[in-house]
């Protein structure tokens, strides 16, 4: 595909994982801002931790706690959740929509190498993938700090260990142990998520790429309440 096509797409994969401001003034860390040329229209796209700064990376030991939580089962609750804004019914094996040429295998019977090799063979798409909709530079930052060998598989379990990483950057631990507000950690959620939406009921990247919430404020409060009830 033309570069000016890849550039636009590569912009579009961007767009949830930064602040709007640092989006039209300046390069965010581990991408170049370019210019969008192509909207994507839909549900949200893209999943992924701010490359703005947003949150400061989790310290190792935190992500380890959240495998220990003995609350872990309203965490697994939590990635459900965001898996129903994000992926849909396809959940684990769900690939952005918009990607023309699909992997050659569902995600999970592939390597986290495989997918890498997919989406260097294939640019100029979106490439957004997984039950949490994991971008290209997020996933590779994932990967690298969970210390995982990229020949692994990307199963559902590798999936949300994943997940529990970005969850840590939003703030989990403080939440449950009542240092942040529910509806704080909840904006936090939708500043990585597209699909949540924040407390003005709409994505945090609301009309960027295309990006919509795909439930509304008061259902994603009532299903935290739920979830987290003390």
């Amino acid at each position: 595909m033309a570069l000016v096509v890849q550039a636009a797409i590569a912009w579009g994969e961007a767009l949830p994982m930064a602040t709007r401001a640092s989006l039209l003034t300046k390069a965010a860390p581990l991408f170049e801002t370019r210019q969008p040329m192509i909207r994507h229209t839909g549900a949200s796209l893209f999943a992924g931790r701010s490359m703005t700064g947003l949150f400061a990376p989790p310290d190792p030991t935190e992500v380890e706690k959240l495998r220990n939580y003995p609350v872990g089962g309203r965490v697994a609750r939590l990635r459900t959740l965001i898996a129903q804004a994000e992926a849909g019914a396809k959940g684990y094996d769900a690939v952005q929509y918009g990607a023309t040429i699909k992997p050659d295998a569902a995600p999970t019977q592939m390597t986290i190498q495989q997918i890498y090799d997919w989406i260097d063979e294939t640019p100029g798409q979106p490439h957004a993938i997984g039950r949490y909709q994991f971008i290209p530079p997020t996933l590779r930052r994932l990967v690298r700090q969970a210390g995982l060998d990229p020949r692994q598989r990307f199963s559902p379990e590798v999936q949300d260990r994943l997940a529990d990483i970005l969850l840590a950057d939003a703030g989990l631990e403080s939440f449950l142990s009542g240092n942040m507000p529910r509806d704080a950690f909840m904006n936090n959620l939708a500043k990585i998520w597209a699909g949540l939406p924040n407390d003005t009921g709409k994505s945090h990247y609301h009309g960027y790429a295309g990006n919509k919430a795909t439930m509304t404020w008061a259902h994603f409060d009532a299903q935290m309440v739920r979830i987290f009830a003390r």
